[in-house]
């Protein structure tokens, strides 16, 4: 049988709703596959990750490290003089532009492999198609005043997460903030009260003590970082009070309130025992909610769990056909590289690449606290648990040449490895720039090295990777 004329074959259709990691990073994988891909973007390429959280975030943080490093090196003999002022407003206009610079590297990245980006709100009209709305004032994009049908052949939900509020204590940009609205601050706060002692309150709080800041952490559990290794979050809330901070521990925030005007105004933070703390501004880190309500999601089949959120499996498919999500609004882990790897393992499936589900095991995570904590793996609550049979060793970082040549003595290495055969299953780094280190640590697990294996390889002496392959030294002989 003889066909007549040429047979083609169209390019599948793939449309993203969010330009953040999730959805920047689908992007990219997806046009190197041959797909005609088109990303719907509210806000700005790169997302809340790029504009005002992470980028924005950590920006702040290495800036405030310059400060207090400055500070520490008056025990190694410098003399600092009268000190050193922050002009939070200097800090702030270069974190943005920063931040911008960064969306702008992505919208290139972008364009040069051929995608196509809308500005505009996504939502689905079925599992086959994509109406986009203008963003109501939007005086970016005046020509997109029309909505827009785009029909696909996959879609991608990544529409990331919003800041949570108090009920009764809403955020105004000027007194009572969220972590996005910190970057319009001109002045810095004479007292922040930070309400929320997760990762992002944390964090922040720690940098603006360091910046100069009085600052009060209000947290509703028995201690800082609940979630995360009880060691470090003990070695952190130490050093947050030596430094200066006062934690309230077991007290929930129950409102926040704005009083006088001027310079005279200040905040007033309710606690649920009636108590009250003052003063000059409040940051509301009380997590995040989903993004996903008004997109037509439930309509079309879309479930999504009590919460808001996604429900998506390993591959990062919904339970629509056709209809993949990544990111934080699936509430799977709330990491940009996280993101990242949902929104390219839903490419990779959708367009019949080779794929390797995702496996969160493998996660490292960083919180840039000072000093940082890093973990990839199980976790000592998973031993306690009994979710996994591990022998831990812990090694403090004080007796480590190098730490003692950069003047620091609080933190320390953790290394949980299973007893029948020695394989690295967790760790923890407490430490400066530990970051960095954990990558060693997550290699181990990700390649089910052993401790022996591990301990092997040279490190550079003095250093502190060295501490790393010590513990797992440690843990020689610990197979049963």
């Amino acid at each position: 049988m003889r066909l007549n004329g040429p047979v083609t074959t169209r390019a599948p259709q793939i449309v993203i709703i969010g330009g953040g990691p999730g959805g920047y990073e689908a992007a990219l994988v997806a046009a190197q596959l041959g797909a005609d891909v088109t990303v719907v973007d509210r806000d700005g390429l790169g997302g809340a990750a790029v504009l005002t959280d992470c980028v924005p975030s950590k920006a702040l943080i290495a800036t405030a490290e310059v400060r207090s490093g400055l500070y520490a090196a008056t025990a190694q003999g410098f003399r600092v003089g009268d000190g050193v002022t922050a002009d939070l407003a200097a800090i702030n206009s270069r974190i943005l532009a920063l931040a911008t610079t960064q969306s702008a590297d992505i919208a290139a990245g972008l364009a040069a492999a051929g995608v196509e980006v809308v500005r505009g709100t996504g939502r689905l009209v079925d599992t086959s198609s994509v109406i986009v709305e203008p963003v109501p004032g939007d005086t970016a994009n005046p020509a997109g005043a029309d909505s827009r049908v785009l029909p696909a052949d996959t879609i991608l939900i990544a529409t990331g997460a919003t800041p949570r509020e108090l009920p009764d204590g809403r955020p105004d940009g000027e007194r009572i903030l969220t972590w996005q609205q910190l970057y319009q601050l001109t002045e810095l706060p004479e007292h922040l009260v930070v309400v929320g002692s997760g990762v992002t309150g944390a964090e922040l709080a720690a940098a603006y003590l360091a910046l100069g800041s009085a600052v009060t952490l209000v947290s509703s559990r028995d201690r800082v970082l609940p979630g995360e290794d009880p060691d470090a979050a003990d070695v952190i809330e130490d050093v947050f009070t030596r430094r200066g901070m006062t934690v309230l521990s077991r007290s929930r925030a129950q409102s926040a309130r704005r009083t006088g005007a001027g310079g005279a105004a200040e905040v007033v933070v309710t606690l649920s025992d009636g108590r009250e703390v003052h003063g000059s501004h409040v940051l509301i880190a009380v997590g995040a909610i989903p993004q996903t309500e008004g997109m037509g999601l439930a309509e079309n089949g879309v479930a999504l769990t009590p919460s808001g959120h996604v429900q998506v499996d390993r591959v990062s498919r919904t339970s629509a056909r056709g209809v993949y999500a990544a990111g934080d609004c699936t509430g799977v882990l709330p990491l940009a590289s996280v993101a990242a790897m949902q929104g390219r393992i839903a490419m990779w499936h959708a367009l019949g690449d080779a794929v390797s589900p995702l496996n969160l095991r493998a996660v490292s995570a960083n919180i840039f606290t000072d000093p940082e904590i890093a973990t990839v793996g199980y976790s000592q609550s998973d031993v306690d648990a009994g979710k996994v049979n591990a022998r831990t060793v812990m090694l403090p970082l004080a007796t480590n040449a190098r730490a003692k040549m950069a003047g620091f003595d609080d933190g320390f290495v953790k290394i949980f490895a299973r007893p029948s055969s020695g394989m690295i299953v967790g760790g923890v780094v407490v430490a400066p720039r530990a970051s960095e280190l954990i990558h060693a640590l997550a290699l181990a697990v990700d390649h089910g090295l052993t401790v022996d294996q591990f301990a092997h390889t040279f490190t550079v002496y003095p250093s502190l990777s060295g501490s790393l392959a010590e513990a797992a030294r440690r843990l020689h002989g610990s197979q049963t």
